[in-house]
């Protein structure tokens, strides 16, 4: 269940980040925005961690470190101004995140059924 409210929460966190790119690019105030919303994108995917290595499932410590290591590869693209890096970047665990909401959620789902 932790494991689900995690991605979930870092899904959305996710996709607030892309909401504020855009008010970065359109408004002088973005950036504020858009750095607060990097903290959260930073503590969703720290919760994501602890979710999976309380799970202690293997097919879920995987994918939490690696978006861990995204995670901390975008805020140093960000930080340098690396935008032909950190745009994409931004999109890929944008996806990466919901493809894993999917698979947690769909698994939830396929074991209740079976209990």
């Amino acid at each position: 269940m932790l494991l689900r409210i995690a991605i979930t929460a870092q899904t959305a966190a996710l996709l607030l980040q892309a909401v504020t790119a855009g008010l970065l690019l359109a408004s002088p105030g973005g950036r504020t925005a858009h750095s607060a919303t990097a903290l959260a994108v930073v503590a969703t995917v720290l919760l994501h961690l602890v979710a999976a290595l309380v799970s202690r499932r293997r097919g879920a410590i995987l994918p939490a470190v690696g978006m861990l290591v995204m995670t901390l590869t975008q805020v140093a693209l960000g930080m340098a101004h690396v935008k032909s890096l950190h745009v994409p970047l931004g999109v890929l665990m944008f996806g990466v995140s919901t493809v894993r909401l999917a698979q947690v959620w769909s698994v939830s789902r396929t074991q209740a059924a079976s209990a």
